[in-house]
C-alpha cells in the first residue's frame, strides 16, 4: 500500500490558503501512486486556532472548506484534520479527522486525548471522543488518532489519562496506525519521537504512519519530521526536519531518506529559529526587519538568522553607540554586517543622552547617576528602533536571551522593545553554542564578538559577570528550576552554591512583569517563558 504524508506549513484562519495547500498535495500524491493521503493535525484551520474558535463564522467556514476539498477527491481517500461541532453536552467543538472520498465525508474521528499542559489547552475548547474505534477504507481497517493520543505515559510529563487510544484500537484489531499531528518543537523532541512511535509499532505488532505539521504559528515551531514506522518498529521513511515534503511511501519499503541526517543541538536550534523567524515575519505581513547591532553575540546570533530567514537585503542593522561603546564592538557591528551583506547604519545617540540627562538634571539634583542613566541609554535605542520600525514598515527584532530574560538583565521599553524577541527561550551558553556552530567552516560572526566577555556597555568597563553569577553556572540553575521545576534545596544538592541559587530564584520570581510585557518568543526548549509558563505577578509563595 503506497502512503502520502503531506507535511505542510498552514497558517492559523487562512481557510483559502490551506485548502489550496492540501488539494495541491493530494492531486500530487494520486499522480504518484498513493492510495491514501495523510494531512496534519487541523490541517484546515491551523494550530492552535485557540480562541477564534468561538468566533461565529470560524468553525462553520472550517467545515465549507472541508467539504469544498471532499468535492475534489475522488477515489483515493485522504484524511484531513478540522475542528467538528460537538451536538452532545460538553464543550462545544471536537478536535477531528475526517476521510473524505469519492466527493464526500466517509468517516469523522474525534481526539481522545486532549493535551492541557506546557503550551497546550485542548481541554478549553474540544470534547474528547465517545468512540474509539476503527474505521474501513478500501478494505483496511485503520486506526485513526490524532497528536496526544499516542502519546504514551513513559513519555509525558507524569501518567496523564486512563485511556489509551492505541491499545483500544489494537484490541479491535487494524492493519494499520494513523496519527496526523502538530506536535510543537522542543531540542530532542523528535528523537524522542521516534524512540516512541517505534515501540508502540513493536507493541501493537502494526505499522505506523506519522504526519506531523511544520513551520511556525506565534511562539510555536513544528518540525516536521514525519515518519513512517514498520510493525517491527524500524524507520521505513523519515520526512524533512524543519521543510516542508510530500513523500509517497510503500508500507514495507524503506526509502532513500530511512537514514536520519546527523544534527547537532546547534544546528538543530538554529534551523528551528530560522524557521520561527521567517514565518512569523511574513504571515504577520512583514517583508523586512530592523534590529539593534551592539557588536555583542546576542545582536549578532539574531542578525544571522533574520538573514538567513528573510534574506540579507530586507534585513537592516543599526549600530547606537554611546561614549560607553568601545571601538571593538563598534568594528565588530559593522564587520558583522558586511559578513552578512545587511544593511547597515549607525545613529549615534550620546547627544539625545546628554539632553536627556541635561533635563533631568534639576530634578536628579543630589542623586547620583546609577542603573537608571544606564536604562536611559537603552530606551533611546528603544526609541530610534521604533521609529524605524514604524517609518519603514520594518518589525523590530529584540535579542534578549533566556537567561537575561530569567533574571530580569534588560531594560523593559528599552531593549525589550519589538515584535520578536528571536531568542528569547535560547540560554546564554546556547547562544555561543550555536554562534561557534555557525562559524564552523569561515567567520561570520567576528570571532572576537564570541571570544570577549560580555558587556551591555552602560558604564565604563562593564561585564554582565559583574551582576550576574557565570554563565554556565545561571544557565544550569535555571534549567533545574524553570524546565525541571527544582526547589531550592533539589538545586543545591546538584552542586550549586546556595546563596547563588536562592539569588537567581528570587530574581526570577522578581522579574516575572518584565516578562508578561515581552514580544513573543519562539519556543525551543521544554519549558519556554510565556504560553507555556504562566505564573502569577503578585504572589507572596517563597521557600
Amino acid at each position: 500500500m503506497k502512503i502520502a504524508l503531506a507535511q505542510l506549513n498552514t497558517i492559523v484562519g487562512d481557510f483559502a490558503g490551506n485548502q489550496a495547500q492540501v488539494l495541491d498535495a493530494y492531486r500530487k500524491s494520486v499522480a504518484a501512486g498513493a492510495k491514501l493521503v495523510l494531512t496534519p493535525e487541523l490541517v484546515i484551520t491551523g494550530y492552535p486556532p485557540r480562541d477564534l474558535v468561538h468566533r461565529s463564522r470560524f468553525v462553520p467556514g472550517n467545515i465549507e472548506t472541508l467539504h469544498t476539498i471532499a468535492a475534489e477527491v475522488g477515489e483515493v481517500p485522504i484524511i484531513v484534520g478540522f475542528v467538528d461541532i460537538n451536538k452532545d453536552a460538553g464543550k462545544h467543538f471536537h478536535n477531528a479527522a475526517a476521510v473524505l472520498q469519492h466527493g464526500k465525508v466517509a468517516h469523522i474521528v474525534h481526539k481522545s486525548l486532549l493535551p492541557t499542559y506546557d503550551v497546550f489547552d485542548e481541554d478549553r475548547y474540544f470534547e474528547p471522543a465517545r468512540i474509539i474505534a476503527p474505521v474501513t477504507v478500501d478494505g483496511q481497517r485503520l486506526g485513526i488518532t490524532i497528536c496526544e493520543d499516542i502519546w504514551t505515559d513513559e513519555y509525558l510529563p507524569r501518567p496523564l489519562y486512563d485511556v489509551s487510544p492505541p491499545e483500544m484500537l489494537g484490541e479491535q484489531g487494524i492493519d494499520l496506525l494513523v496519527n496526523i499531528s502538530a506536535s510543537p518543537y522542543a531540542l530532542g523532541k523528535p528523537r524522542i519521537r521516534e524512540r516512541m512511535l517505534g515501540a508502540l509499532a513493536q507493541e501493537l505488532k502494526v505499522p505506523i504512519v506519522y504526519c506531523n505539521a511544520v513551520g511556525g504559528n506565534d511562539q510555536l515551531v513544528f518540525d516536521g519530521n514525519s515518519l513512517v514506522i514498520g510493525a517491527n518498529g524500524d524507520v521505513l521513511a523519515r520526512l524533512k526536519a524543519f521543510e516542508t515534503d510530500l513523500q509517497v511511501v510503500e508500507l514495507g519499503k524503506s526509502t532513500a531518506a530511512t537514514q536520519a541526517v546527523e544534527t547537532c543541538d546547534a544546528e538543530e536550534l538554529y534551523r528551528a529559529l530560522v524557521l520561527g523567524t521567517r514565518d512569523y515575519v511574513r504571515k504577520c505581513g512583514f517583508k523586512s526587519c530592523v534590529l539593534g547591532l551592539s557588536g555583542g553575540i546576542d545582536s549578532a546570533l539574531v542578525a544571522v538568522i533574520a538573514a538567513d530567514a528573510l534574506g540579507s537585503e530586507n534585513v537592516l542593522g543599526i549600530s547606537l553607540p554611546t561614549e560607553f561603546s568601545s571601538q571593538g564592538s563598534k568594528d565588530d557591528a559593522r564587520d558583522l554586517a558586511k559578513h552578512l551583506g545587511i544593511r547597515y547604519d549607525t545613529v549615534a545617540i550620546q547627544p539625545v543622552f546628554e539632553s536627556v540627562k541635561g533635563q533631568m538634571r534639576d530634578i536628579f539634583a543630589g542623586k547620583p547617576e546609577d542603573v537608571t542613566e544606564e536604562n536611559m541609554q537603552s530606551r533611546i535605542r528603544g526609541l530610534v528602533l521604533m521609529s524605524l520600525s514604524n517609518k519603514f514598515g520594518h518589525l523590530l527584532l529584540t535579542t534578549g536571551n533566556k537567561s537575561e530574560m530569567a533574571v530580569g538583565y534588560c531594560t523593559i521599553y528599552g531593549d525589550m522593545c519589538g515584535g520578536l524577541s528571536v531568542i528569547s527561550d535560547l540560554p546564554k551558553t546556547r547562544v555561543y553554542e550555536v554562534s561557534r556552530w555557525i562559524n564552523r567552516e569561515r567567520e561570520i560572526i567576528p570571532w572576537p564578538t564570541i571570544e570577549k566577555p560580555p558587556s551591555a556597555e552602560l558604564r565604563p568597563d562593564q561585564k554582565d559577570q559583574d551582576t550576574l553569577p557565570e554563565y554556565d553556572i545561571l544557565d544550569g540553575i535555571l534549567e533545574l528550576f524553570v524546565e525541571q521545576g527544582k526547589s531550592v534545596g533539589e538545586i543545591v544538592t546538584a552542586g550549586y552554591n546556595e546563596e547563588v541559587v536562592r539569588w537567581v530564584l528570587r530574581r526570577v520570581e522578581l522579574n516575572e512583569w518584565k516578562r508578561h510585557q515581552a514580544a513573543p518568543g519562539l519556543k525551543v526548549t521544554s519549558k519556554a517563558f510565556g504560553m507555556g509558563r504562566r505564573m502569577p505577578i503578585v504572589q507572596k509563595f517563597r521557600e
